[in-house]
């Protein structure tokens, strides 16, 4: 009979029946019990009551008992601490038990019993398993090590555990040397400052390399992640790890493939002169990385995701490989995009002809979804592989006179993209779009034909009439297609004044005057005005010529794309996101990047293109058609110039370098009194006036004033000391209860003896490494301080820019990424009263405490911050700061993934502003 017969019992009074069979001297009857209440506390049955009968049972030689009774121990040890005590001398006796077995069981189970009370016990046992002359012991004891470390990090350290597994890096077995990297691994991401713990060296990665041979397959995937944090000295050795490496892509678990992938392309980053060495590593990378294709959909598509950011670091890697990207009939959806982007990432000119054929034959499969994305990739096709535009918008034209609804939407969508690339080039099929007029019902479609007419107005003999019947239902529309209708009804009037003036005075009307949308209302007075006043300008602004679009509109930026190669065969690499996007705390706020390889003078690469998504605030602000033709600002000789359009819709202009882009560190300014004496000031990071934190009657005489202060990238405690007693007070001590930001002194207080009546100021460095532990509010420090009259308790509060770090500044497109990937319930607005100062001044304001500037624009009169800081515990928030000039009132919009930061940051820029 199986053991499904212990979890059918539903007997009353089932625990005393328990009780007495657990307490029976027959081992059978003690073993079947057991075995009962397993089974109860599997079910969810509350069994905890036979806890010291289940402990009593520990003292047997049967490896299956003893088992369930560690299985047990495990389960309720945190729920009945002062109980689990009672086990720790069958531990201690376990772990010298003759069997190997029962050794590495207790060292397993006293791994996974989280309770601070008797860790202390286990650390000699744990040592001695450590030294255990059985491998199967040793390779258990090391992950005990990891999971003690967990518990208490500070303990593992004082007793010389990170010590013996570094030793046992050099083991015999290679299991054990596995695990011992594993381990030395979960630590290293558990170290709460986010420095790696144990460093590898050219000896000990030698003797990793000799242990992946005969180690298990996940022991190989530990062993080859550990060695993709490695950068070798030089590149022999680089070479020699490739080389060792290598042998790895022919394994059967896609884990250990990709593993070995992500170490060989880091080293090939290294390897970079010697061009045929990487030629021939390229070659040996493909076969694998295809072959992981024929695994089943949930793999492939793993694979698929990591491949898609292989092929945008190293696209000569997969370029003669098209096929195998090639849709099957029965991939699920999934599979189908992701193969359908890879594709448009190998195209090239000698493929073209084979991709096209296949896009089209997706383009008539049953799934919509689907269908939209091959016609999309068509389009992308044409703006990627120039010479084959003409072809692309050739098979565009045949999809359209299926005239299936959704293919002729989709195609009039890419169109528009293509006529952007290539102007005054394929106008001749306009003709074509407008028969399908009336078949458009989707708002992106629909706001793409209305751009079209807008565009070639000139060249459509009734482009007022087609437009006119978009008006008739104007208040229907989508948004997006109204603000597309207000500016090409505007750009036909420029172009044919005469016959259109009632036209656009009906469209302004509508804009104006019935329309609730703001955005809509602006843009039309905007024209209004234009119009009005300065007709020649508003051709100029409207009819302005439009940037290209790049060829490639959905790269990962960079220093992105670096990281997320690191973290290669994780979730990262799936989600496209850095660790930092999704997992909170360990090893999230450690950045890895790859290596820079010598001899490179650095050159930054060309940035892509980036098209936000129009929901997105920042989007929605920045990619508003009012740019103009007027002349770039003047760059500095020295400055590096970019030639990069962010958004598609001239935004260059606005976040391109030049004197009304403000970011990095403010230059010192010279006030009134330099211009006149020649004196020069150099403004200083905003310090909040010192606060009474601790009265006389509370101090028995002692009164303590303070603040905090942030210079040159240290924290002080500014305090001002004075002794209201009639005694002297010496002997002073200070200590921080554990507080949100890990804030405690980096150094002991040094304060000498204080007289009756005498005052002393002191300033207290403080560092942020220490406990953590969140306070409510969020940046309340309780601190205790100590002389010869007594111990003292006061509680103050940390005015959060304090916190500000010097590293708080990003690229552009990463701020625009950032904020577009944040989700929406993640924003908070405030609006800030009684500020001083003009843009600059609060810019420079800002700056001076590290609140960096990322671009400037001014729209309708009001001036756009864009600004970011980041936090000392890693917390990054972007902010917009929307001023008025001549008004004292301005509205910050604030997003983080941490929103609970906002009310201090709110407060903090209240502060600076005022100030």
């Amino acid at each position: 009979m199986t053991d499904s017969k212990y979890f059918t019992t539903t007997k009353k009074g089932e625990i005393f029946e328990l009780k007495s069979e657990l307490n029976n001297d027959k081992k059978e009857k003690k073993k079947e019990a057991v075995k009962k209440v397993i089974a109860s506390m599997t079910v969810g049955k509350d069994v905890s009551a036979l806890f010291p009968d289940v402990v009593n049972c520990m003292q047997t030689d049967n490896l299956e008992l003893k088992k369930l009774v560690y299985l047990y121990l495990m389960n309720y040890a945190k729920s009945q601490p002062d109980m689990a005590i009672m086990a720790v001398n069958t531990f201690v006796k376990d772990c010298e038990d003759p069997n190997p077995l029962i050794r590495a069981l207790a060292v397993r189970t006293m791994g996974c019993i989280r309770v601070d009370k008797i860790t202390e016990y286990l650390c000699e046992p744990l040592r001695k398993c450590l030294k255990d002359e059985d491998p199967y012991v040793r390779k258990t004891a090391a992950v005990c090590v990891a999971k003690l470390y967990d518990i208490s990090s500070g303990l593992v350290e004082d007793q010389g555990f990170l010590e013996q597994l570094k030793e046992l890096l050099s083991d015999s077995n290679p299991m054990v040397v596995a695990n011992a990297v594993a381990a030395l691994s979960e630590i290293n991401e558990s170290s709460p400052t986010g420095q790696p713990l144990v460093e590898l060296s050219t000896t000990t990665i030698n003797k990793l390399l000799t242990a992946l041979n005969e180690c298990t397959e996940w022991g190989q995937v530990f062993i080859l992640d550990s060695l993709s944090n490695y950068t070798p000295r030089d590149e022999r050795e680089a070479q020699s790890i490739c080389e060792r490496i290598t042998p790895r892509l022919a394994h059967a678990n896609a884990a250990v493939v990709l593993s070995a992938v992500k170490v060989l392309i880091k080293m090939m980053e290294i390897l970079q002169g010697d061009v045929e060495f990487c030629n021939t590593l390229s070659k040996k990378l493909a076969p694998p990385l295809v072959t992981l294709l024929s695994s089943e959909p949930e793999v492939q598509y793993v694979a698929l995701r990591n491949i898609n950011l292989i092929v945008q670091k190293k696209p000569d890697i997969l370029k003669h490989e098209m096929k195998v990207f090639f849709v099957k009939y029965n991939d699920p959806i999934y599979v189908k995009l992701e193969k359908l982007d890879i594709m448009i990432r190998l195209a090239s000119q000698g493929n073209i002809a084979q991709v096209l054929s296949e896009l089209k034959e997706y383009a008539t499969e049953v799934d919509v979804d689907f269908v939209r994305k091959a016609v999309r990739a068509i389009g992308r096709c044409a703006i990627k592989v120039e010479p084959s535009a003409e072809r692309c918008v050739s098979t565009l034209l045949d999809l359209i006179q299926t005239k299936v609804n959704y293919v002729v939407q989709e195609a009039i969508v890419v169109i528009k993209d293509i006529f952007r690339k290539y102007p005054n080039k394929y106008e001749s099929i306009i003709s074509t779009l407008c028969e399908n007029l009336d078949t458009l019902d989707e708002p992106e479609a629909r706001a793409s034909m209305v751009w079209i007419i807008g565009e070639y107005a000139e060249r459509i003999d009734n482009a007022d009439e087609l437009l006119d019947s978009f008006l008739e239902g104007f208040a229907d529309e989508n948004a997006q297609v109204q603000l597309q209708l207000l500016t090409a009804v505007v750009k036909l009037f420029l172009k044919r004044p005469q016959h259109t003036q009632g036209l656009v005075q009906h469209v302004l009307s509508l804009a104006t005057q019935d329309s609730d949308n703001p955005d809509l209302r602006d843009r039309g007075f905007i024209y209004w005005r234009l119009l009005s006043t300065d007709p020649a300008a508003a051709k100029e602004v409207v009819l302005a010529d439009k940037p290209l679009i790049s060829e490639e509109t959905d790269l990962l930026e960079p220093t992105l794309l670096d990281e997320l190669i690191c973290h290669i065969s994780s979730l990262a690499s799936v989600y496209h996101k850095p660790p930092t996007a999704f997992v909170e705390g360990r090893s999230a706020g450690i950045r890895k990047t790859l290596p820079v390889r010598q001899g490179s003078d650095e050159t930054v690469a060309p940035e892509a293109t980036v098209i936000p998504n129009q929901e997105s605030l920042i989007g929605d602000l920045l990619s508003m058609d009012l740019g103009g033709t007027a002349a770039p600002p003047p760059v500095p000789a020295a400055a590096p110039t970019s030639n990069v359009d962010l958004l598609g819709g001239g935004l260059d202009v606005l976040l391109g370098t030049g004197p009304d882009i403000t970011g990095g560190a403010a230059p010192s300014t010279t006030g009134l009194l330099g211009d006149i004496f020649g004196i020069t000031t150099t403004p200083t990071m905003y310090t909040p006036p010192k606060a009474l934190w601790l009265p006389a009657d509370k101090g028995k005489g002692l009164v303590i004033q303070g603040t905090f202060a942030r210079r040159s990238g240290q924290i002080y405690m500014e305090l001002n000391l004075t002794n209201k007693a009639m005694q002297a007070m010496v002997g002073f001590a200070i200590q921080f209860n554990k507080n949100s930001f890990g804030l405690s002194p980096s150094v002991p207080m040094n304060v000498s003896a204080l007289q009756p009546g005498q005052s002393l100021e002191y300033s207290l460095p403080l560092g942020t490494t220490g406990p953590v532990q969140r306070m409510e509010p969020l940046t309340t420090l309780q601190v205790a301080i100590k002389n010869n009259v007594d111990v003292f308790y006061y509680a103050c509060q940390i005015p959060i820019q304090i916190l500000f770090i010097e590293d708080g500044t990003l690229d552009k497109r990463v701020f625009l990424t950032t904020w577009r990937d944040i989700p929406s319930a993640n924003e908070v607005q405030y609006t800030l009263n009684d500020i001083k100062g003009t843009t600059d001044s609060i810019s420079n304001k800002m700056t001076l405490n590290n609140i960096f500037t990322i671009a400037k624009r001014n729209v309708e009169g009001q001036d756009m911050l864009y600004q970011s800081l980041k936090l000392t515990n890693n917390i990054w928030v972007l902010l917009e700061l929307k001023l008025t000039p001549g008004l004292t009132y301005a509205t910050l919009s604030l997003k983080s993934r941490s929103v609970e930061v906002a009310p201090y940051v709110f407060q903090a820029y209240d502060m600076i502003c005022k100030n």
